[in-house]
């Protein structure tokens, strides 16, 4: 049968998402290494007796075999293949809003071995490194990491139109799919003003002081969104707020 020729066996890779199918199944997002993201069904997965009841969870390292010719495989096996602990509390919800940005937006069986790796680190490092400002320079160079593997590298260090380096205490319009500029010669344009300061804290993944970690993670919520093209990040909302009640239960 072609749908046996088509099989991948124990490939590396995680759950970013699961939803019912019929009666008994599951259909399975997920983000493998070699191939990418993949869409299978998990027949039975439901059932109280399944061997992969248990295992389709996000975060959780897996051992993941499949088969199909077709954009929506079917799973055959899935194994635990361990070495990571478990994300809890605030590094739970980053978790969850790294998974919502693999899907929507990097397209299925598009491989990015690069990013995988990038996913499985930041998701070791949400984890070993709880602190809030420490959870948020993950998530924001895994954004930037996403977008360069996407083809939307940002241009942080220099001027695009002049090709002047940034200057730390200047201020730049930054225009998608361009990049930072001091001025602004189109009418209507509707581009985040941030200082030079945050474009190289940015590039230097080095955020010295609150008021640049706020300013980045608005300029990457703008270009993120701009990408997105209308399509809403539901976590980061949650994200938000949890970091927020974090910062308020801090001594001031």
């Amino acid at each position: 049968m072609r749908q046996l020729r088509d099989r991948r066996e124990g490939q590396a890779g995680f759950v970013l998402h699961t939803y019912p199918y019929r009666e008994t199944s599951l259909i399975v997002e997920a983000f493998s290494g070699a191939y990418g993201r993949v869409a299978m069904v998990a027949r039975g997965a439901k059932r109280p007796r399944s061997e992969m009841r248990g295992l389709l969870n996000a975060f959780q390292p897996l051992l993941l075999s499949w088969a199909g010719a077709a954009e929506l495989k079917t799973l055959l096996d899935a194994e635990w293949r361990g070495g990571m602990p478990l994300p809890r509390g605030a590094a739970l919800l980053c978790g969850f809003y790294l998974n919502e940005l693999l899907l929507k937006l990097v397209p299925r069986e598009d491989p990015h071995p690069a990013l995988w790796s990038e996913y499985e680190s930041a998701l070791l490092a949400l984890t070993e490194h709880p602190a809030p400002a420490e959870q948020a320079a993950t998530l924001r160079r895994f954004e930037l990491k996403l977008l360069a593997e996407l083809g939307y590298a940002m241009p942080l260090t220099h001027e695009q139109d002049t090709g002047a380096p940034i200057d730390p205490a200047g201020r730049y319009h930054y225009a998608f799919d361009r990049g930072p500029r001091r001025d602004i010669a189109e009418p209507g344009a509707r581009w985040p003003l941030v200082r030079g300061e945050t474009l190289l804290a940015l590039a230097n993944e080095r955020y010295p002081d609150p008021q640049t970690a706020t300013e980045a993670k608005r300029l990457m919520r703008s270009v993120l969104d701009h990408y997105l093209e209308e399509r809403r990040i539901f976590s980061r909302r949650v994200v938000q707020d949890l970091q927020a009640l974090d910062e308020e239960a801090e001594p001031k």
